[in-house]
């Protein structure tokens, strides 16, 4: 039953002007790894807008069963069955020609973003995007009122959490041998930064 799925409003609202990037920015072809899939909403969407590309969704094991039946009952063919995925354990896929992530590297304590960007810089191939879409600070500094709210909520929750600064992911993604591309402005004070793996030099 549809009541049964999981489900997030706020993935009704961003996944169009997500999916307008991806449509930009992701190639013509090829595996995109999705790192936290969550509910489903969004690749479900962006599957059914690019079906020509080869959608891996993964979750942490407890939130598979609800993640799976979302995609059971709403994914397309392009769409492999979801993964475990631990940033900090071995991954799953050893290789996608991009990889999308939304709305966890302020979920994540800070080590386990230095892990996830170590993990795809490993599995990415060369040229390929890393989108990374949330809320996010900018040389210190909140953009907005509702994000210094938001990050207070975060910390109360569980102190590693918060919002990342864009300055100290595009440094980490620097050693990593990944350059950030673009910075794009989106709805609700959110913004998709766009990596992408050194052509040149392998991680």
């Amino acid at each position: 039953m549809e009541q049964d799925l999981p489900f997030a409003p706020a993935c009704e609202r961003n996944k169009q002007p997500i999916l307008e990037v991806l449509q930009r920015v992701l190639p013509q072809s090829g595996l995109v790894l999705e790192i936290g899939s969550g509910t489903g909403q969004h690749l479900v969407h962006f599957s059914a807008h690019l079906p020509q590309l080869l959608w891996q969704p993964t979750e942490q094991v407890e939130n598979l069963p609800g993640l799976q039946r979302r995609l059971d009952m709403e994914a397309g063919s392009s769409v492999l069955p979801a993964m475990e995925l631990n940033v900090a354990a071995a991954w799953p896929v050893i290789s996608a020609a991009a990889v999308i992530s939304a709305n966890t590297a302020h979920i994540m304590g800070w080590q386990e973003v230095i892990c996830m960007f170590g993990g795809v810089a490993n599995i990415l191939a060369e040229g390929g995007p890393f989108c990374l879409y949330g809320p996010f600070n900018q040389n210190g500094e909140f953009t907005s009122e509702s994000n210094q709210q938001f990050d207070r909520d975060l910390k109360w929750r569980k102190a590693s959490m918060g919002i990342r600064d864009v300055t100290e992911l595009e440094k980490l993604a620097g050693r990593r041998h990944m350059k950030l591309e673009q910075q794009i402005a989106l709805p609700a004070n959110n913004q998709m930064l766009v990596f992408r793996k050194d052509s040149e030099t392998s991680a």
